[in-house]
Parts: structure tokens; sequence; C-alpha cells
């Protein structure tokens, strides 16, 4: 069986001493992935003069599953490849945006998902959190 494990430079870096993703045999893990940049600053995040904090689920999820996307090509994938996805929301009452967002990129057909509320992210600009698993076969 072939593992490996890549950070991908042009993205965010992690932070901590994990992956972008790791890849066994045929199974592709994406570690959770959130709207940072590569500059460490976050999409979905305004900032008025006034200090007064912004967060736009909708614009998170659309870039979170855009940073999956773009790992997962790194790793020879794409999104229609994906089969499992645990999404992990700050608050719930985010979930009709999220999942409208999500609808863009998948339907029935797509993968198993799992959603869940937590108490809170790495950082107090995140609402949300993805992780996914991707099956892409290497002699394909």
């Amino acid at each position: 069986m072939t593992v490996n494990a890549k950070v991908i430079e042009g993205k965010a870096k992690p932070r901590g001493t994990f992956p972008h993703f790791k890849r066994a045999g045929d199974l592709i893990y994406v570690s959770g992935t959130s709207s940072r940049l590569p500059d460490n600053s976050f999409v979905g995040v305004e900032v008025d003069s006034l200090g007064t904090t912004r967060l736009d689920i909708a614009a998170q999820t659309r870039a979170v599953i855009e940073n999956i996307n773009d790992i997962l090509k790194a790793a020879g994938a794409e999104l229609k490849d994906v089969v499992e996805i645990s999404t992990f929301l700050v608050n719930m009452n985010d979930f009709g945006d999220y999942n409208r967002v999500y609808s863009e990129y998948f339907n029935e057909a797509g993968p198993a998902r799992t959603t869940v509320a937590v108490h809170q992210l790495p950082h107090p600009h995140l609402l949300i959190e993805i992780k996914a698993v991707a099956y892409k076969p290497l002699n394909q």
C-alpha cells in the first residue's frame, strides 16, 4: 500500500504538525480545513472602522470547499471523488446557509455527511471547519 502525506505549497500552513492530506492506498484523507488564506487572513471576515466584526458563513463555506478542492487536486483527485465529509459548525443557526452553499457542490449522490456543532474552532473568526475522505484509485 502506498502511503504519503503532504503540506501543499501556496496553501495556508497547518497550525500544527499535520499534513493537508494523507493518502493511504486508494483513500485520501483531507485534514480539517478552514477559510484561512496563506497570509493568515480569513475569507468571510469583515472588520469595520469601529472594530465590529462580521462573519459570513456562506463565504467561509465556499472558501473551505474550494480549499479542499485545491488539496484534492494536489493529491490527484477532485471533489467528485469525496466519499465522506465531516463538518464542524460553531453555531447550528448557520446550518441553513452552510447547507445552501454545500448544495452548490454536492447533491444527494454525493458524499456521506455528518454535521456537528462545536464549542469553538482554533480562531475566533472561524465559523466552520470541514474534513473529507476521498476515494481515488492509484492506478487510474
